[in-house]
């Protein structure tokens, strides 16, 4: 435990010092965030990955600060102010803000108002002003007045210059106001009178003439404000009372009434105004900014992670389109494992019209390619699509789904497509993309940037690399959460695999192409480059179906091996067995195989694997209908109980997609009969649900929706059901059907909406 912030970030998060030191060591020793959380349960003391992450977090901020605290010291020494006694603060301080405060009086600056006094050599008499001692003091400034100092007002003026920077780099005036703007601090913003009328201003209305407390202000309204400021059209301020601040400061540093103490009194006036407010106004800019940041990478950050864990079809043979009017609907047809099959283009809508054309076009590839669901795009025409698709009679069960198509067409002219396909056009790589999300959602949507899928706000307003950061550690978290076939994955999604890189990814793909599928986990050390390290962190993530040892298709790790096979010993049965036999299993007692290197945790985990190994934990499928008869947002009349999708979700509440290609607001306020704090609490992305419309403004484009009533889909647990829309069910094998779901409360009054529309 070299590290010397165990201790302080044990107590930062409220955890055993001894959990946080062993986690340090993993991190240190290059383990990944999905190893520990899922391998070293013993020794994080069974830290799920969001506490993992939090820790590791901690020690980089700590790394950082230490970093700074050596520039400071050597900076400091340099200018030969350096004693001991700042060294022990700078040392022993864990707060960056407070480095900071002890650093300012000594680090490097411009030429500023204190600095040409102090030249003028006007640091004596603003020092003998600072005691506050009763004198004459114009008396005492007279004896200042020189070649460089004209007058009397010149010599005053500049003491107050350099005593207002000695208020103001204090670390005691700082912690002050500093302390006034945690408590008091407000949030404001006005429109610039000369852009108030312009059209681009208008959806920044809301905050024309706006103030609240900036502790209230939540994450969405700092950044569309910033956004607003930055575009030109808002100005934004936050501030406390000047007055106040003023005076408490004047609390803190006068100590005597007099002519010296009021030339302190001026000094400390202009210290806050010109100095102090800007400086730490700036800080709680940046603070609220870094705070609003970290709340909308979350909220991205989850909406992707329910996204990439939406349900995969599995193995079946896929019809996918592609929507368009003028330019036709992109046909193309997949395999089971989504190899690109057939591409046509057929033109059932305006203005070509060729209704006729395109059902017999579609009923043909569905025969001739033994199509067992289609798949259609969320974008243009896709209303009219499925009203298509819906229509035929292909003379056997075809499932039909929507797909949401966002970030298909960033996929089908990145580099990623163009590897894939380079004989093809981009538009038949996006209906690629489109029957391959059906297929399996995870594995293609890994190719796309994270940022171009759709599923957060602001995303270009908040820290890029800190966004990238998050977005990039939620894809490693699902794909290791899931698994990955080593024999079927692409170098794409290896590359998230715990422990793999974008190169030993690729060389995997190139051995397995060399020497045909991984018949066990341990040929994975025959790949170049992959190391034992990198196979410890990877191994127990890499599926491989039909190995000749089982466990090599499950989550138990290789190093685990001997254990399963001594608890088949101690029970006189085959590890196939174990795995197959139920009451086999109920024999095990966890505390006879508990050891010095093993505990609880881990065997507790690996019988929950037995139960079911290699399963995948995504949820299953469900169709879903929009109502017939909504097309445009004119369609819509305040009362109506539609159905939609949730297609996002924000802190202030989610969007449904009700199938008239302008996504409606459930305000947070609308979402339960409850007060809700936390969206993702009542709602998930893809789920299905009845709403109510409040109000529709045409005009701005925009849709008030209410969820309340009921009008959730529940699980039998009472918690929302994340249904998915967009994609399917657990890897069925072929010809396996999705299983029809039974008739509940929300199917009821999706049904009778249905007939409702239809008629």
């Amino acid at each position: 435990m070299d590290f010397k912030y165990i201790q302080q970030i044990a107590t930062d998060l409220s955890l055993p010092v001894k959990n946080v030191g062993n986690l340090e060591q993993l991190h240190t020793e290059g383990a990944t965030i999905p190893f520990i959380s899922r391998y070293r349960k013993e020794a994080t003391g069974n830290m799920d990955e969001v506490q993992v992450a939090n820790v590791i977090d901690k020690i980089k901020y700590y790394d950082d600060l230490d970093k700074r605290k050596e520039t400071v010291l050597k900076t400091i020494e340099a200018a030969g102010k350096l004693t001991p006694e700042i060294k022990q603060r700078i040392e022993t301080t864990i707060s960056s803000a407070e480095l900071e405060d002890i650093y300012l009086p000594y680090k490097p600056k411009r030429k500023t108002k204190a600095s040409v006094a102090i030249e003028k050599g006007l640091e004596p008499l603003a020092k003998i002003l600072f005691g506050q001692q009763n004198m004459d003091v114009q008396a005492e400034a007279s004896k200042y007045i020189s070649e460089n100092v004209k007058d009397l007002n010149e010599a005053l003026q500049g003491a107050r210059d350099i005593m207002a920077e000695w208020v103001a780099e204090s670390e005691q005036a700082r912690t002050l106001v500093r302390s006034l703007f945690e408590e008091n601090a407000s949030f404001s913003s006005r429109v610039l009178t000369t852009k108030k009328e312009e059209a681009d201003a208008q959806k920044y209305r809301d905050y024309f003439d706006f103030k609240e407390p900036l502790s209230q202000s939540p994450s969405h309204r700092i950044l569309a404000i910033r956004r607003g400021e930055k575009e030109g059209f808002l100005i934004m301020d936050i501030s406390i009372e000047k007055d106040f601040a003023i005076g408490e400061l004047k609390n803190s540093f006068i100590t005597s009434s007099n002519p010296a103490s009021q030339q302190l009194e001026q000094a400390i006036e202009d210290a806050y105004s010109r100095l102090l407010k800007p400086a730490i106004e700036t800080e709680f800019r940046m603070n609220s900014k870094t705070r609003a940041d970290e709340e909308a990478i979350h909220v991205f950050a989850e909406n992707l992670r329910q996204l990439l864990l939406a349900s995969p079809l599995g193995q079946k043979r896929i019809l996918a389109i592609d929507p368009g009017f003028r330019t036709g609907c992109k046909v193309v047809c997949l395999d089971e494992s989504g190899a690109f099959l057939k591409y046509e283009t057929i033109f059932p809508h305006a203005p070509q019209n060729q209704w006729m054309d395109a059902v017999e076009s579609l009923k043909r590839l569905v025969k001739q390619y033994d199509i067992e669901a289609i798949g259609y795009g969320n974008g243009t025409a896709s209303k009219e699509t499925e009203k298509l698709v819906r229509s035929i009679d292909f003379g056997k069960p075809v499932l039909i789904f929507m797909v949401n198509e966002s970030g298909a067409s960033i996929y089908s002219a990145s580099e990623v497509a163009r590897e894939e396909f380079p004989d093809e056009d981009v538009t038949v790589r996006g209906a690629i993309s489109i029957g391959r999300r059906l297929l399996d959602p995870l594995s293609e949507l890994v190719k796309i940037d994270a940022k171009s899928i759709g599923v957060g706000q602001y995303q270009h307003d908040v820290n890029q690399n800190r966004l990238k950061e998050s977005l990039d550690n939620m894809v490693q978290s699902c794909v290791n959460y899931v698994g990955v076939d080593v024999n079927t994955a692409s170098k794409h999604l290896l590359m998230y695999v715990s422990g793999l890189t974008a190169t030993t990814a690729k060389n995997i793909v190139e051995h397995r192409h060399k020497n045909g599928a991984f018949k066990k986990r341990e040929e994975l050390l025959k790949v170049s480059m992959l190391g034992p390290k990198a196979y410890e962190q990877c191994a127990g993530f890499l599926r491989i179906p039909n190995a000749g040892n089982p466990l090599d298709n499950s989550a138990v790790h290789p190093e685990s091996y001997s254990l399963v096979e001594y608890m088949a010993q101690k029970l006189n049965c085959t590890v196939e067995e174990l795995i197959k036999n139920t009451d086999k299993r109920k024999e095990i007692k966890v505390k006879d195989f508990v050891s010095e290197t093993v505990g609880t945790y881990t065997i507790e985990d690996i019988i929950t694997e037995l139960e079911k190994p290699g399963r995948d934990p995504r949820e299953a499928i469900e169709e879903f209908r929009f109502a017939e008869g909504l097309t445009s947002i004119e369609d819509l009349k305040a009362g109506m109980k539609v159905p939609g999708i949730v297609t996002n979700i924000t802190n202030f509440g989610a969007f449904v997609d009700v199938g008239v290609k302008q996504d409606g607001l459930v305000h947070v306020s609308h979402l339960a009969n409850k007060f809700v704090s936390d969206p993702n609490e009542v709602v998930k992305l893809n789920q299905q649900v009845i709403v109510t419309v409040l109000e529709v403004d045409a005009a701005r484009k925009r849709v008030s929706l209410s969820m309340k009533d009921d009008n959730v889909r529940h699980t039998s647990g009472g918690r929302p059901q994340t249904v998915n829309t967009q994609t399917s069910n657990r890897n069925d094998q072929k010809g396996v059907q999705a299983k029809p779901q039974p008739k509940n409360n929300f199917q009821s009054s999706l049904d009778a909406l249905r007939k409702k529309f239809d008629r």
